[in-house]
């Protein structure tokens, strides 16, 4: 996919500067080894694999966000933040689980109603702060989130870029918790509030920006290109799928059930995967049409758990994968297995690095009438073949064999 792919792997390492209008980044290529090259590029942010920690509980602090690090993976997404933490109250139980089958079978969707942060800013600001120092070469990303309030977004961008931390997340996609301060999917369900939140960040930050796409909407190319036009350097999808986990047949409460009552939550986890495939999907399509040759980037979220479930979102075209859900159910050491699979996946079509197949399915998604219409031609195709051939003219000396089969019967 030629428009969100990054320079190739060259013999020796190369550092080009990059011009991202206000902001500046650094691309650098790997060395090519024996095993394949999981390293990655996207908008200047060099990362030694895709895979990176999604905005939500395993961001939260210093110490996971370490532990994050130390495990290997490619970046981290930090919990959204916001300048007023004190607004953030969360209630317990905040998440429910589906399960395939019996009561203890697999659980393959996950619901949550938490909200983002509740850390005071100043105390996440300092994290931050010491993740970079302590780990200067690693990408630290954040997540932010305000209300409708121009000086607002733009205090809280001054703020955190100050930390040092190499590119923002804008969460214009989380599903529930405070819509009616217009935040969340509130703005990114909206094209004309979108463009214009936008604005204000891109006029202010340095860093790239990723906007955070809402699957809760009927067409998502329609806000990945309003934040694209509007600056962004990359889009990121997708959030979770605004649900309802479930009722309990012997309480009649929803779950999860706070003091005998629940809210609508986010779902996520492997149930959400083929959605989330989709979506990518269409912002990748639009972003190669509309953007051919341009460095932007595709960062990919919804229920990866295995090797193959990245190389999917990255055969669509995707730059990152981001895991969040997966962390909560198999912890941070899953990184090491996301990456061994990939590289067997890699090793399985002899891909040296995650250039050589990004995008590389985008083209073979088409509509229902061309594919009628391929279909029809190829059923011509094989009947013209079974029959044989035509006139006598038409046998040869080399294909004799071949030609006596093609008219047999049985």
């Amino acid at each position: 996919m030629e428009s969100l792919r990054f320079a190739s792997h060259v013999s020796t390492p190369v550092t080009r500067r990059l011009s991202l209008g206000n902001r500046v980044g650094f691309r650098i290529s790997a060395r090519a080894g024996a095993e394949p090259d999981l390293s990655v590029t996207a908008n200047g942010l060099k990362m030694p694999n895709p895979f990176v920690i999604g905005s939500g509980p395993p961001g939260t602090n210093y110490t996971v966000m370490k532990r994050a690090f130390n495990e290997g993976w490619g970046a981290v997404i930090a919990k959204t933040v916001s300048l007023d933490a004190s607004k953030v109250v969360n209630v317990t139980p905040r998440y429910a689980r589906l399960r395939a089958g019996a009561p203890k079978g697999e659980i393959i969707g996950w619901q949550n109603i938490e909200l983002i942060s509740d850390r005071p800013l100043e105390t996440m600001l300092k994290e931050f702060k010491q993740l970079k120092e302590e780990f200067p070469d690693r990408i630290l990303i954040a997540s932010i989130m305000e209300e409708y309030n121009k000086a607002a977004w733009e205090e809280l961008i001054d703020r955190v870029e100050q930390t040092g931390i190499d590119a923002f997340e804008i969460n214009f996609s989380c599903p529930h918790g405070m819509p009616e301060r217009r935040m969340g999917a509130a703005v990114g369900q909206d094209c004309a509030l979108l463009e214009e939140v936008c604005g204000w960040i891109n006029a202010k930050a340095t860093v790239p920006v990723w906007a955070k796409m809402t699957p809760n909407i009927t067409d998502i190319t329609k806000p990945a290109r309003v934040s694209l036009e509007a600056g962004c350097e990359g889009v990121a999808a997708i959030n979770t799928i605004m649900s309802v986990m479930g009722i309990n047949l012997d309480t009649l409460r929803p779950e999860p059930c706070v003091e005998g009552y629940s809210t609508p939550g986010g779902y996520s986890a492997k149930a959400v995967h083929p959605i989330a495939l989709a979506k990518v999907m269409s912002i990748a399509q639009m972003m190669k049409k509309e953007y051919a040759g341009k460095d932007l980037s595709l960062s990919a979220i919804g229920g990866v758990e295995k090797g193959n479930d990245a190389a999917e979102f990255i055969l669509l075209g995707a730059n990152t994968v981001q895991v969040c859900t997966g962390v909560m159910m198999h912890g941070y050491g899953l990184v090491k297995t996301l990456c061994s699979e990939l590289q067997e996946f890699m090793k399985k079509h002899n891909f040296s690095s995650i250039e050589d197949f990004m995008g590389a399915s985008l083209d073979y998604f088409t509509t229902h009438m061309d594919l009628v219409a391929r279909q029809q031609e190829a059923i011509r195709e094989r009947k013209a073949t079974k029959k044989g051939l035509q006139s006598d003219r038409d046998w040869t000396g080399d294909g004799f064999v071949k030609e006596s089969e093609s008219m047999v019967s049985n």
